[in-house]
């Protein structure tokens, strides 16, 4: 007879061996034709070019924070659909507790919207592209052997 801690390891070698399963038959079902295409850097958004130290588009990050914002919204939505909807306390409280309920989500979703007024306004949601600077070095190296050995090492 099994404990309830021999049965929660089984659950484990189960979990475990059935995701080594499924990994290993998509191995040999999926696709492997790689690219030039499939095997370039990608990094938020934006074609690398350039030096790798160029700072790269902050809105990026701007616009995530905005929809990460907006989904704890809808997070906040679902439960008070639920509580909404409850027909047993808008009874228990003559209709006051819907009107409560609408009152309180609507200045929530008011201030959602200011807020989101307020990024449109400042042009935070314009995805300007930035022009990568490549910045100048000095260096005792001239820029031809650099080259050389670019083309030396270059992938075809």
């Amino acid at each position: 007879m099994l404990s309830d801690f021999g049965y929660i390891l089984l659950f484990i070698i189960a979990a475990v061996s059935l995701i080594g399963l499924m990994l290993t038959i998509a191995r040999f079902l999926r696709p492997d034709r790689p690219n030039e295409e499939k095997l370039t850097t990608y990094e938020s958004g934006e074609d690398p070019l350039g030096n790798a130290n160029v700072q790269f588009n902050v809105r990026f990050y701007v616009i995530a924070l905005i929809f990460v914002l907006f989904e704890i919204e809808l997070l906040f939505l679902f439960p008070w659909a639920v509580v909404f909807g409850n027909e047993e306390l808008i009874a228990q409280t003559n209709g006051q507790w819907g009107w409560f309920a609408m009152a309180e989500m609507t200045v929530f979703v008011l201030i959602l919207i200011l807020g989101l007024a307020y990024a449109w306004v400042k042009g935070y949601l314009d995805w300007v592209r930035p022009q990568p600077q490549i910045p100048e070095v000095k260096s005792p190296v001239p820029a031809d052997l650099y080259k050389q050995v670019n083309e030396k090492y270059k992938r075809t």
